[in-house]
């Protein structure tokens, strides 16, 4: 029977959270329930977080911007990208932190953005159409911030899903996300009734993860291969090294009832579909636009767009999910845990970073918080858990979709603390451990 994950809420959790599920491909598909009773025992930190007994969250910097992904080096420096640039025109921040603070050192970079990372003394950030990488000092800072490397250039920016998120392996490949400039490929989209286009032209350059190699210079899309295809727009991705592997999390489709309301109710719309964590091999096809994820069948649904009914079961050439997360919560970072600061169940197992909804009316918004999915080797297992929860600063925030803060990015220090970014404010949080 395939295993479904109940998904396990702290005390400060908002009501009517949703259920998670784990997929498993070749077992048999079992119904979810769509709602969960709050359980486990947390500490309310005095950064206004909820964290598990034993942790503690702290804010170490304010006001940053919007901040987007963060990285944090080996030798403890914080660097954070801007979606925008700031009013001096920088979209990387570079922080030093001490005595529990951490202090802007340089701002670099003239262009706004999500993806950061660092990799094999390099600092790399991508705008929306460009990646860049900048050599880091023996201190990993970057010293020269003028002296910087174009590695990709002329990516799709057709402001929709527009974000490039982007990570390395250890065989010197550089992936990020190209998103679907397009909520399901209609032939007018968004709009009523329209159906989708055939062969989805969106997907020869867009809607998936396009490979490079990290260190040639100028690269486009001649250069580089489409790694996997089928996804609508992934904002946290990571890999894991547990099995030599690509993770993403892709963001679900919107309108199931505003486009065809005669397929769907307005509650299906709230719930469906479902937020996807994808494990990834050269060549998988996820299925967008042509399917969704209802992680409350536990089955690959045909888009209505493309003649589904809400029922009809998608083409078995599309891959699984590894699990399935509530729908419209937005996954904006995905970080696999490889210390061992923290409790051992933590070793090796996924943080990700939910941006909180928009549209889930008539039903409460949610999200705004950080989950653990614990892991077993590499594949989702057992119950997936709220981390961090209160950054939107009230049950009745989150309801209403108006969170204070909102969850964005996600870094693990050299001590093993965690970090999270959020990009309403700028603030940035570290979570530590107290063996």
């Amino acid at each position: 029977m395939k295993k479904t994950l109940k998904l396990t809420l702290p005390a400060l959790a908002v009501a009517g959270a949703l259920f998670f599920n784990a997929c498993n491909s070749d077992s048999k598909k079992t119904a979810a329930t769509d709602t969960l009773t709050a359980g486990g025992d947390t500490t309310k930190t005095e950064a206004g977080i909820a964290v598990p007994e034993g942790f503690n969250a702290t804010i170490i910097a304010k006001d940053l911007g919007g901040a987007r992904h963060i990285a944090v080096s080996p030798k403890g420096v914080i660097y954070v990208k801007l979606g925008k640039p700031n009013k001096d025109g920088k979209g990387i921040l570079m922080l030093i932190e001490k005595d529990g603070k951490a202090e802007v050192k340089a701002a670099f970079g003239g262009y706004g953005g999500t993806g950061i990372t660092i990799k094999n003394g390099y600092l790399y950030a991508s705008s929306n159409t460009e990646i860049f990488r900048y050599k880091l000092n023996d201190a990993d800072e970057v010293a020269d911030t003028a002296k910087v490397e174009k590695i990709v250039t002329g990516l799709i920016d057709r402001h929709q899903h527009e974000s490039k998120s982007i990570v390395l392996d250890d065989a010197g490949n550089l992936y990020t996300n190209i998103g679907a400039y397009s909520n399901s490929c209609q032939i007018k989209d968004r709009e009523k009734g329209s159906l989708g286009k055939k062969d989805c032209p969106i997907l020869d350059s867009a809607g998936g993860i396009w490979q490079f190699k990290a260190d040639k210079p100028n690269q486009t899309y001649k250069d580089g291969q489409r790694y996997a295809t089928g996804l609508r727009n992934v904002v946290g991705l990571d890999w894991n090294k547990q099995d030599n592997q690509l993770f993403v999390m892709q963001h679900g489709r919107d309108g199931l009832h505003d486009l065809f309301p005669d397929l769907y109710t307005v509650q299906q719309q709230a719930e469906l579909p479902a937020e996807c964590m994808y494990a990834l091999k050269k060549g998988d096809n996820a299925g967008w636009p042509y399917i969704y994820y209802d992680q409350q069948q536990n089955k690959k649904i045909v888009a209505p767009e493309y003649g589904g009914d809400g029922k009809k079961e998608g083409d078995a050439k599309f891959i699984d999910p590894v699990a399935a997360y509530p729908g419209h919560l937005a996954p904006n970072a995905l970080l696999f845990y490889t210390a061992s600061l923290f409790p051992a169940e933590y070793k090796d197992g996924a943080f990700i970073a939910f941006h909180g909804s928009w549209n889930r009316a008539p039903e409460p918004q949610a999200g705004y918080y950080v989950v653990f999915q614990p892991f077993k080797d590499g594949k989702p297992n057992g119950e997936g858990k709220v981390f961090a929860d209160g950054f939107s600063g009230s049950a009745e925030n989150t309801a209403k979709g108006s969170a204070v803060h909102r969850p964005c990015g996600l870094a693990q220090g050299p001590d093993g603390s965690l970090y999270v970014s959020e990009d309403s404010k700028g603030y940035i949080y570290k979570i530590s451990y107290k063996k």
